[in-house]
């Protein structure tokens, strides 16, 4: 059965706004875990925009699932990954001027560094995913420098909404994950998925786990945390 880990950033986001302490992203990723969550993931990013380092050191001692700490493959992070050991790093690109990530990392132009930072993360024993666009031969890269899995971005396929440039998409992320099965990797998928878009995604069975944090943060507004995480399970659970 395909895992959700649920992205609990827009909770600091919330938080920040007013620089309060109140809500708390370690508060809303335990009722997140009572819910069902299978993992709670968080971005540290370098403008530290919403998570903070206190966030992840908190998260750390209470998460009871898994830790997925995204960030950015820059010495400052790989040091705070290397003190608070999550269960699992996600790298992504990240620019200071974007309002999220924007696409995946470009793997083959990074080859070098990417694989020294990899093998620094696994040898402390932390599991590690390469956050990328839905493609072979992103994917390829990604096995040749030691990944021990992809995310792959599904954002392109959120904002096509729906018609043809959706179902090419979509098959993408698809032939993205057969081939990544076929390496031997685990298969995320993540970004700006919702409970409208999840439904198709989801029915790819070689997808092992979604990070879903945006909508459902939002739908809690309205539902409060547990049933927000419980009706995405229930859609992605009945999409299999």
């Amino acid at each position: 059965m395909a895992k959700l880990s649920v992205n609990v950033d827009h909770v600091a986001t919330v938080r920040q706004a007013r620089l309060a302490t109140e809500p708390d992203p370690v508060s809303a990723a335990v009722l997140a875990e009572l819910a069902g969550a299978d993992g709670i993931t968080v971005h540290l990013r370098e403008d530290r925009r919403h998570i903070q380092d206190r966030d992840v050191q908190v998260l750390r001692r209470t998460v009871k699932t898994e830790l997925n700490l995204e960030m950015a493959a820059t010495k400052e992070m790989l040091e705070s990954a290397l003190e608070i050991k999550p269960d699992m790093v996600t790298l992504v690109p990240e620019k200071r001027q974007e309002l999220t990530t924007e696409g995946g990392l470009d793997v083959k132009t990074h080859l070098e560094h990417l694989k020294r930072f990899v093998g620094q993360l696994k040898d402390a024993g932390i599991r590690v995913n390469l956050f990328v666009d839905p493609s072979p031969e992103a994917v390829k890269a990604c096995h040749r420098i030691g990944s021990d899995g992809v995310e792959l971005h599904t954002g392109t396929y959120a904002e096509s909404k729906e018609g043809p440039a959706m179902h090419s998409e979509l098959k993408r992320i698809y032939d993205s994950a057969i081939f990544s099965r076929k390496l031997g990797l685990k298969t995320h998928a993540g970004h700006g998925l919702d409970y409208g878009n999840i439904i198709p995604v989801a029915s790819i069975r070689e997808i092992d786990e979604f990070a879903i944090g945006f909508s459902i943060i939002a739908r809690s507004i309205y539902t409060g945390i547990g049933e927000a995480v419980r009706e995405m399970k229930r859609l992605i659970i009945e999409a299999r």
